[in-house]
């Protein structure tokens, strides 16, 4: 079987070098690409065709959320996973709407990176652990009528999303 193939886009160096000597020992995983921001990473993906990109959203140029957008529109079958350090929960709600396959916190990725990577590759969603007792609260009280987390996300403008 062919292997994996990734692209990472971060604008840390040591980051992304870190990452793909994770991702290089693990079976059957390929880094082909390596994006320092929003913008390299589109350019970059005109020429490679990964099965999925590990991406940050607090990047120069073209933020991972808007680059999702891209990404989705132009390569929908790309799947993205967020690799992030906000914990904030509406980053994760703004890039599950933007498109993400993934979630994780890189304070999870030490031993969760693998587990998210083939959630993602067998077409299941993926939320670090640290999100995903929170996400599951915010379900619970929206299903039981008590939250207006959907009606105030709603009033939101796009940009301001």
């Amino acid at each position: 079987m062919p292997p994996y193939q990734i692209v990472l886009a971060d604008d840390h160096v040591l980051l992304r070098q870190g990452l793909k000597k994770i991702l290089t020992g693990m079976d059957n995983l390929e880094v082909i690409g390596e994006a320092s921001d929003g913008l390299d990473l589109l350019k970059l993906l005109n020429k490679v065709n990964p099965h999925m990109v590990i991406l940050d959203i607090s990047m120069p140029n073209l933020r991972g959320i808007e680059a999702i957008h891209e990404i989705k529109m132009i390569h929908p079958d790309i799947k993205v996973l967020i690799l992030t350090m906000h914990k904030d929960k509406e980053y994760l709600y703004q890039t599950i709407s933007a498109g993400a396959d993934g979630y994780l916190l890189k304070e999870d990725a030490d031993t969760e990176l693998s587990s998210a990577i083939n959630a993602i590759r067998r077409g299941r969603f993926y939320i670090s652990p640290l999100l995903s007792g929170e996400l599951a609260d915010d379900l619970a009280l929206i299903w039981r009528g008590k939250s207006n987390l959907l009606s105030e996300r709603e009033t939101f403008t796009v940009r301001e999303r």
